[in-house]
């Protein structure tokens, strides 16, 4: 006897329920396996450590002879990309690069072919094409694998399906795009998207710097700190407010400890009260951005705005026990305490170390931390050289450095990645610090790498020379991507 022909329709639905659990269960698990092989944002993850544990197919013996393609882009991404494997775009599965140049194209990339998949153009790009209103910022993917959310040098944020760049909804985060900068990468955390905003180049005030909180559903702005005149919420116009610069532009805009959801930005030059107004400080908000709930300032905070020494020139990085440490222009990484720093009164001094970045440089790059079995590892890198330390003890631990420049290290596959801006990607192995070799590459900026899923990318090029040609270096375990010459992008 047939239980499924005799139970019928009551069969079905005492078997439905399990039937549905099974082909959800079935689902995300093929989402998680695909998952753990992309790189879904800058820094890899929400605290944007920019390290890896994943096997990449990229070893010291195979990364020399990687074969690469350099697939012209229509525009200048001076940042970094991201990367999902195994996604439908046009119906079709790919592994899928997506980048946003200086003018606020968002293109999809085809990793394997190096083909353009389809490109996105905000509407009003003629009325700041060829200008200085630019962005440095990075895309980020929502994990449902459906969407990515996109900055434009508008000061808006648009929500892009994967399948076909089409816009689901656009939001600005500033009332004046042509004076605050959509500087950094976004962020993605629990259904919020997380963007800052900073200044153009030369400090032309009025501006302020801003932590903006987006519905990913509906992309409805939920809440605005500000830097300045935090004491007011939402979004300001710049003039309306006696503060004046603080941008946050460090290159992972927020850094969130994905424990609490905490969000921690560092804010540049500007003013600076302990009250209302926090520039040249290290922050660390709730995760809906309604509360400051830390805060710090070096104690020479004057000296520091008086001699554009920005803190903020790049994002906190986390550690583990409590601890977080903070660079800056003036050549220094401060290590400091989360519990130390908690509450709206003001903090400045106390640092429980300071140590040198490489050769004293300006650090503008955002350092990787790699937690490797019992030890964790920081790589930083500026325009005078690279180094690494281990936290040890509560402490940094200076373990080697050279004199090559570099942009944000990155750490994958048990290998040290470094863009060196004047030509070059470095490929040290991260312990010793000995040179494994280096992949041709033109000049660039602050561009750097992504390693994953036996692919490397990395972008070219300087969006302060922009009629100079935008490339997107791609290297391949095995044949590299060919690009078809004149291929016409998809656009909407």
């Amino acid at each position: 006897m047939n239980p499924q022909k005799t139970g019928g329709v009551a069969w079905l639905q005492r078997a439905l329920p399990s039937l549905l659990v099974g082909a959800l269960v079935a689902s995300a698990a093929a989402i998680a396996q695909d998952a753990s092989k992309d790189w879904p944002q800058f820094g890899l993850d929400v605290s944007s450590s920019s390290a890896s544990t994943a096997a990449t197919g990229i070893t010291s013996a195979n990364v020399a002879s990687l074969s690469r393609a350099q697939v012209p882009l229509d525009g200048i991404v001076d940042s970094s990309v991201i990367y999902l494997h195994g996604i439908t775009v046009r119906g079709a599965a790919h592994d899928v690069f997506f980048a946003t140049t200086t003018y606020g194209k968002t293109i999809a990339i085809d990793a394997n072919q190096g083909t353009v998949l389809w490109e996105f153009t905000p509407a009003k790009i003629d009325t700041w094409n060829g200008t200085r209103q630019i962005t440095n910022s990075v895309p980020v993917a929502d994990p449902d694998r459906k969407n990515i959310y996109a900055a434009a040098p508008d000061g808006t944020v648009q929500k892009l399906s994967i399948a076909d760049g089409s816009v689901a909804w656009t939001t600005p985060v500033t009332l004046s795009p042509e004076r605050e900068k959509m500087d950094s990468a976004l962020k993605v955390f629990k259904g919020r998207v997380i963007a800052v905003t900073g200044g153009y180049i030369g400090d032309r005030p009025p501006y302020q710097g801003h932590v903006a909180v987006l519905d990913a559903q509906s992309g409805k702005l939920l809440h605005v700190w500000n830097s300045l005149c935090s004491d007011r919420s939402g979004l300001l116009e710049p003039s309306s407010c006696n503060g004046q610069r603080s941008a946050i532009w460090g290159r992972p805009g927020a850094v969130i400890d994905p424990a609490t959801g905490n969000l921690f930005v560092a804010t540049g030059n500007g003013t600076y009260d302990g009250k209302t107004n926090w520039a040249d400080a290290t922050i660390e908000l709730n995760p809906d951005a309604t509360e400051m709930i830390g805060n710090y300032t070096p104690e020479n905070n004057a000296e520091l705005d008086a001699k554009d020494a920005d803190v903020g020139s790049t994002s906190p990085f986390l550690l583990g026990n409590g601890m977080i440490a903070q660079g800056g222009k003036d050549g220094t990484i401060r290590l400091l305490s989360v519990k130390a720093i908690a509450g709206a009164s003001p903090h400045a001094g106390n640092e429980l170390q300071v140590v040198q970045t490489p050769g004293s440089g300006r650090l503008l790059s955002e350092p990787a931390v790699w937690r490797h079995g019992s030890e964790e590892w920081i790589f930083a890198a500026d325009s005078n050289g690279t180094s690494a330390w281990t936290f040890e003890g509560g402490k940094f631990v200076a373990k080697w450095t050279n004199q090559t420049p570099g942009t944000s290290p990155v750490v994958a596959g048990g290998l040290l990645f470094i863009y060196n801006p004047k030509a070059g990607l470095n490929v040290y192995d991260p312990e010793s610090g000995k040179l494994t070799t280096t992949l041709e590459t033109g000049t660039g900026h602050w561009n750097s790498p992504i390693v994953v899923d036996g692919k490397i990318a990395l972008p070219e090029g300087n969006a302060n020379q922009p009629n100079n040609p935008g490339v997107l270096d791609i290297w391949r375990v095995g044949a590299a991507p060919a690009a078809p010459s004149g291929a016409k992008p998809a656009t909407h």
